[in-house]
């Protein structure tokens, strides 16, 4: 499938919020615009004012508008893993017509059978991504349009959260004016961008340490398999900062990112910068080294929690070891920290296209990147979600068209072929198979 087209990543981050615009010509992503505005509305990856994170979303998607030269008007969103749960599905479907080929639309079917659920009122399905089709008991099949059956079967994965986090970010996007193009679980496209083939496969933590929260997934087997949420990131960092330093936040934040380490042992004691204190009329000097410890002891509480959780379930075992992701991992000295207190090998991803080199835009450049690699059966069964029908008719339509083509031209070169076959001499059939054994053992 020719996934060419515009894609537009909404990232609705606690302290900022991103948009980035690309185009996807023959599988290649090129970003032609992006937008980043401070958040609002926003308490630690949760929408909790509609009207006021509307309004930064607005002010993000003008500036990317702008960049780009492009009016916005479908965007991909991301939801947070908060609360988040994985569990396995399964759906069936009979086919009504024994002779008739399986369709797009039985797909779609078969996914929404596996979509019913026994779930209680608060929860929402998030996504639903297929591990296998069965076709009257064949198993391991991974497109079963064009198959002939009686049964259809879909053994998959269902995605479940809070229906209030779904309800509140249709509403803020709907409220921008924008059409919701698609949602996507933010670790899952992050994993799928962020590791390499062997590292989805043998399994591999990724830990997002955002202005909100922090949070760690695992990808093994190329799919997520376990999701923990601390409910610390970069904005309490910042808030250690002022309260120690008896400075105002935006100072705090400003520190943080120009002098900031994570790593205490890598600050110099010798080397300080003026901090404004709350109360005094001259700046107070702070030494790199002291901020520095405000920094890594904030972060070694984060990292201690997400290890008690990573070790029970032997993640972090993983050949993969540990990448990291989001704002705060821009800190110098972020890999050395994580290495000891994780004890295992840890890397940092950071994007590397042009303007955007800072592992804070990974997000949203993983929104677009994930549903323009996205083929038609992962649409067809992502279209049960919305109760859409039309991906399925138009997929049906497509294939009916190519194959009524193919039978066309099959029909009009077999007279040709026949006249050919006609005109040449007739070989021995002995001597055939005497020039295949000679050309074969030679």
């Amino acid at each position: 499938m020719d996934n060419s087209g515009m894609y537009v990543g909404l990232d609705i981050g606690t302290t900022s919020i991103k948009v980035i615009v690309a185009e996807n010509v023959k599988g290649q992503m090129n970003v032609i615009g992006v937008g980043n505005e401070r958040s609002s509305g926003v308490n630690r990856g949760v929408i909790v004012d509609i009207d006021k994170a509307a309004e930064a979303i607005q002010r993000a998607v003008r500036q990317a508008e702008e960049k780009a030269s492009i009016e916005i008007h479908d965007v991909i969103v991301g939801i947070p893993a908060n609360m988040l749960k994985i569990e396995p599905c399964s759906g069936m479907i009979a086919i009504d017509d024994q002779s008739r080929e399986i369709t797009g639309r039985d797909v779609r079917s078969v996914a929404t059978a596996a979509l019913i659920q026994n779930l209680s009122p608060e929860r929402e399905v998030v996504d639903i991504l297929a591990d296998e089709f069965v076709v009257d008991g064949f198993d391991g099949i991974k497109d079963p349009r064009g198959m002939v059956g009686v049964r259809l079967e879909l053994h998959g994965t269902l995605f479940t959260g809070p229906k209030t986090i779904m309800h509140n970010t249709r509403k803020a996007v709907e409220q921008a004016g924008l059409h919701l193009r698609g949602t996507v679980i933010n670790p899952m496209a992050q994993g799928m961008m962020v590791m390499n083939d062997g590292e989805q496969d043998f399994g591999t933590v990724l830990i997002d340490l955002g202005g909100g929260q922090s949070t760690a997934a695992v990808i093994h087997d190329h799919q997520l398999k376990y999701i923990d949420v601390d409910q610390e990131g970069g904005q309490f960092i910042t808030k250690d900062i002022s309260v120690v330093l008896n400075t105002s936040l935006d100072s705090a934040e400003k520190l943080k990112r120009d002098y900031g380490y994570a790593d205490s042992t890598q600050a110099s004691e010798e080397d300080e910068f003026p901090v404004d204190v709350v109360g005094q009329s001259q700046p107070t000097p702070i030494s790199e080294k002291y901020l520095a410890e405000i920094i890594e002891a904030r972060l070694n509480q984060v990292f201690e929690r997400l290890r008690t959780n990573l070790d029970e379930v032997q993640a972090l075992e993983l050949p993969g070891g540990i990448v990291l992701t989001g704002g705060v991992s821009a800190l110098p000295g972020i890999t050395e920290l994580a290495t000891e207190e994780f004890g295992t090998h840890v890397r940092v991803y950071v994007p590397d296209q042009m303007g955007l080199r800072h592992p804070s835009f990974t997000l949203a450049l993983a929104f677009v990147k994930y549903f323009g690699g996205l083929s038609e059966i992962d649409l067809l069964i992502k279209s049960a979600l919305t109760g859409s029908t039309q991906l399925a008719d138009e997929t049906d339509e497509l294939r009916q068209r190519e194959q009524a083509s193919e039978a066309a031209t099959t029909t009009s070169e077999q007279p040709r072929q026949a006249k050919a076959k006609a005109s040449k001499p007739k070989k021995n059939r002995s001597e055939g198979f005497k020039k295949f054994f000679s050309d074969f053992f030679d």
